[in-house]
């Protein structure tokens, strides 16, 4: 039995009918040479026969305020195996995801799904066939942390590693010792209680500086977003839309530039944000303002949600790109330095009262034209090292995380072997096209990197 912390309980709070607080990604994988044409269907054969349990935490279910041993696991109703017709394109595919990921789990079961997709067109003429998972959790049990650590722990490094146990049974692959890493045990009620205690002052410290700096310019503060068209009610509709780009663009900007990989991300993002916005002329005249999450993770733990976020000005009222860089690089830097000055609990508490009035907004819709941000922007570490099931390489993975009322684009990447990864999800009836959002991120990646080259040669300053 483990209880619910209060970041498990508002995802739960937060959840209804068209807005699902489910994460998950899309995983491609090639075809192994040389394999049995039935190579999926003996995949699927595999997990659908065995009879080991699931393990944690996709054997738990929702008992009031706690999690709970699923007694009556009912494999049907988490697995979906699915035959598109072939060949089909990825748009096809991510169609069918972009229904998926807009359906409730059922909270009766554990709140996680997994489908198997055939009939997906290789990835250029001669390339291997591919096949598609597609997974969603509830994010009451997992953060983008925890949801990567759970992908590289189901998945093999080796090519010829043979697993015959279900990807939601392979914790048991590992040492219990691993195990336990992954899945640590709650620290006792009385000492978090007594830690908790002692963050009120460092906290109130803080809230104090914060209100001392709300004028300055490198602060963002919780009033400072602008209304847009990001952020309507939204409906139960979703389009998601990815993209792989290569992360030595990125780096060597950042590099050049020196500035972060992240604040790059978020450079990238925020001139596609407002070349999108620009197309539909609802570009704003004051700096959107993006949610970014940052990990508060300190163990190998691989379940739970140990998260808080910064608030970054996007600077998308300028059309300078690097003046946008700066904006955005000092913004989260205003934020870091806060942060560095607490542990985690005080992290946790400062953000729980920085932040309350938009929890509110978000449970009662009490402010419907007033958001404490415009969207989500969110960097997941992946891994540089190559994943195999049976010897099937994963090819990509695309995240695929959530939209909030008010709240009607999430930007989310992961990072794979040299890739950046891109999960773009909106709700489709309030953002039209938002798969032209990728070929903005190509073209402002162009721009930076023009900008760079020219420096370099010394025509620009």
């Amino acid at each position: 039995m483990r209880l619910l912390t209060a970041v498990d309980q508002l995802f739960l709070l937060l959840e209804s009918r068209k807005q699902p607080m489910h994460v998950g990604g899309l995983f491609l994988f090639e075809l192994p040479e040389g394999v049995d044409k039935d190579f999926v269907y003996q995949l699927v054969q595999q997990m659908q026969s065995s009879t080991v349990a699931p393990t944690f935490p996709f054997n738990q279910v929702l008992d009031k305020l706690r999690w709970i041993e699923d007694e009556d696991f009912d494999i049907d109703h988490h697995f979906r195996h699915v035959a598109l017709p072939k060949p089909a394109r990825v748009r096809e595919l991510l169609v069918y995801i972009s229904k998926e990921h807009g359906r409730l789990l059922d909270r009766a079961k554990p709140l996680w799904e997994c489908h198997v997709i055939e009939g997906i067109e290789p990835q250029a003429e001669g390339a291997p066939e591919r096949f598609g998972l597609y997974f969603k959790i509830h994010h009451s049990l997992v953060d983008g942390i925890a949801a990567m650590r759970l992908v590289k722990t189901s998945l093999s490094q080796s090519p010829d590693e043979m697993m015959s146990l279900p990807i939601w049974s392979l914790i048991t692959r590992h040492s219990s010792k691993k195990t336990e890493k992954l899945l640590p045990s709650p620290k006792p009620w009385l000492s978090t209680i007594k830690h908790q205690m002692t963050t009120l002052l460092p906290v109130v410290r803080e809230l104090k500086t914060s209100f001392r700096q709300r004028n300055d310019a490198d602060y963002v503060g919780t009033l400072d977003a602008p209304s847009s068209i990001l952020n309507q009610s939204i409906s139960a509709s979703r389009r998601i839309a990815t993209q792989s780009y290569s992360f030595e663009r990125f780096d060597a900007i950042g590099k050049h530039l020196n500035v972060s990989f992240n604040d790059v991300v978020l450079a990238v993002c925020s001139g596609a944000i407002r070349r999108y916005l620009i197309s539909l002329n609802e570009l704003p005249k004051k700096p959107l303002i993006a949610f970014v999450p940052i990990s508060l993770r300190t163990d190998e733990s691989a379940t739970g949600n140990q998260i808080s976020f910064l608030l970054a000005n996007l600077g998308t009222h300028l059309e300078d790109p690097l003046r946008r860089l700066d904006i955005i690089h000092r913004s989260i830097n205003n934020g870091k330095r806060r942060f560095g000055r607490m542990d985690q609990a005080q992290i946790i508490n400062y953000s729980g009262i920085a932040y309350a009035w938009e929890g509110l907004n978000l449970l009662t819709g009490l402010f419907p034209k007033k958001q404490a941000f415009n969207l989500i922007i969110s960097n997941v570490p992946g891994t540089t090292k190559p994943l195999y099931w049976n010897g099937a390489k994963l090819q990509s993975l695309y995240p695929a995380s959530i939209v909030f009322n008010g709240q009607a684009l999430n930007i989310t990447l992961a990072s794979y072997l040299d890739k950046v990864e891109f999960g773009i999800i909106a709700c489709s009836k309030v953002l039209p096209h938002v798969q032209d959002m990728l070929a903005h991120i190509e073209a402002e990646l162009i721009t930076l990197e023009e900008i760079c080259a020219e420096q370099r040669s010394g025509i620009r300053e």
